[in-house]
């Protein structure tokens, strides 16, 4: 790219008096006139001129450098980025579904209620759950709304001192921060080396105080919980309930259920399991599913199927109350409907077993260049512990930098917390053979150069519009305007 010109920022392009178009009057009365004095600008907005192609140019050079899963692999562990068909996009712009508004009577919209109910019995299926809600907005929104359903349900009985959320070691971050958001303590058990809940030292924890066990399975380091029903059958007897955290439940398609393994409420990622658009803060959905006997506890409103087969909207009494202003995500819904009706039941029993399989081959092939502490079959994603040869110096952020420069997203870095240098990967199911031996290839090539020329590594990225930002100053300090931006040069 010529930094002299497409790299710049569009305010380094600006010229006075430039102009794209020149718009004439439109004879109608000027809008200003109703804004009152005091909502109105002391001065003209401090914006950049440019015509039309330069404007063009600029968003177009500055989307080239944007990464994603449709201009790369995208082997981010416990994120499951995968490919998002161009179908589901279809489906959810038609204008039947696109057009519409949140607040039109049931009536006008039973197509849209009907994809809803339809998307929410499929989940419950996949899910091995009662009943859905698609109400919440993202994975962590689902995992608030889930725990309020378990306070409400423990409210229900005079139950109150049920209060705690007791949360693994390994647990993704959102489990903890959703406990605490929900009024609840949270208090953390050990896992064993391979990640694993320690039951020994579960068991203790489990007193009359407990509200819910937050699990995911497969865990953070892509192990399955063997001892899933014997955990679930202590926390049942201790009056407590099984949560499951939806995150990695992708290679349990067509394998599992979490409601045969004993959970009472879990979430499922939409933008993760059924291939909706991800990342950039949006858009997400959390759908919360509960076993049978808490179904009244799921927010208002619920989609529901009358005995004539149309489709209204109710509201309950013991809901746990509203957690969005209407239905959710809906364009985001419609997504993951298209892509379950297009794989359906016998696709859908095949991402468990690929992503599962794409997972080990990685892992194999890689596996006497980089530090493998747990020496297991996974499931669809693993966990290294940097590079094998610790001699080099080369730290696992460094490998991240450098797999830039060979066209590849990195891997999630220094998580789970269990090892110091984590570098997790997780391939997905719809990355084809191909694209993972050449990302094997470009690790080992990585490794090597670790050895023999250290500071390649160390100094990467090379090729990238920015190398290596201090990552520190960008999170305390970020430039956020172009004043800021000269105030910087």
């Amino acid at each position: 790219m010529n930094r002299e010109y497409y790299g710049k920022i569009i305010f380094e392009l600006s010229k006075p008096g430039r102009r794209g178009a020149s718009i004439p009057k439109n004879g109608c009365p000027d809008a200003m006139t109703a804004i009152p004095e005091a909502l109105k600008r002391e001065a003209e907005p401090e914006l950049p001129e440019v015509d039309e192609l330069s404007v063009v140019r600029h968003y177009t050079n500055m989307s080239n450098n944007n990464f994603g899963v449709d201009t790369g692999f995208y082997p981010l562990g416990s994120c499951t980025m995968k490919y998002n068909p161009k179908i589901n996009e279809e489906m959810s712009s038609l204008a039947g579904f696109s057009g519409i508004h949140p607040y039109q009577p049931a009536e006008t919209v039973q197509g849209a209620l009907e994809a809803y109910w339809t998307l929410q019995t499929m989940l419950s299926e996949i899910g091995g759950m009662y009943e859905f809600t698609l109400n919440p907005f993202a994975g962590a929104h689902g995992e608030l709304t889930g725990l309020m359903i378990i306070r409400a349900y423990h409210e229900s009985r005079g139950d109150t001192k049920r209060t705690t959320v007791i949360v693994p070691d390994s647990a993704h971050g959102t489990n903890p921060a959703s406990a605490a958001v929900a009024g609840l303590k949270v208090v953390e058990v050990k896992s064993l080396p391979d990640g694993t809940i320690d039951v020994d030292a579960l068991r203790p924890l489990l007193d009359d105080t407990v509200a819910a066990v937050m699990m995911t399975n497969p865990n953070t380091a892509g192990i399955f919980e063997s001892r899933v029903k014997e955990i679930a059958d202590m926390v049942h007897a201790a009056g407590g309930l099984m949560y499951y955290d939806g995150a990695n439940l992708n290679p349990m398609l067509g394998i599992a259920r979490p409601g045969d393994m004993g959970f009472d409420v879990m979430h499922i990622n939409l933008h993760k399991t059924f291939s909706t658009p991800h990342g950039g803060g949006g858009p997400g959905s959390g759908p919360v599913g509960v076993r049978k006997g808490l179904e009244q506890f799921l927010p208002n409103p619920r989609v529901v199927k009358n005995p004539d087969g149309t489709f209204s909207l109710e509201c309950g009494d013991d809901a746990c109350g509203n957690v969005s202003a209407t239905l959710g995500n809906f364009g985001v819904e419609l997504r993951a409907l298209a892509y379950i009706l297009s794989l359906g039941k016998s696709g859908l029993a095949h991402v468990g077993p690929l992503a599962t399989l794409n997972a080990n081959y990685i892992k194999q092939s890689l596996r006497d260049l980089y530090l493998l502490p747990i020496d297991r079959v996974c499931k669809h994603e693993f966990v290294f512990d940097g590079l094998k040869d610790k001699s080099t110096g080369v730290t696992t952020l460094n490998v991240a930098k450098r797999l830039l420069d060979y066209g590849f997203h990195a891997p999630t870095i220094y998580f789970p917390l269990l090892f110091h240098e984590s570098l997790m990967i997780e391939p997905t199911e719809t990355e084809s053979k191909e694209t993972l031996d050449e990302f094997i290839d470009v690790m080992k090539k990585i490794a090597v150069e670790a050895k023999e020329n250290p500071d390649s590594v160390k100094s990467a990225p090379h090729s990238t519009p920015i190398s290596r930002p201090d990552d520190t100053q960008a999170a305390l300090n970020p430039v956020v305007t172009f004043k800021d931006l000269k105030s910087t040069k």
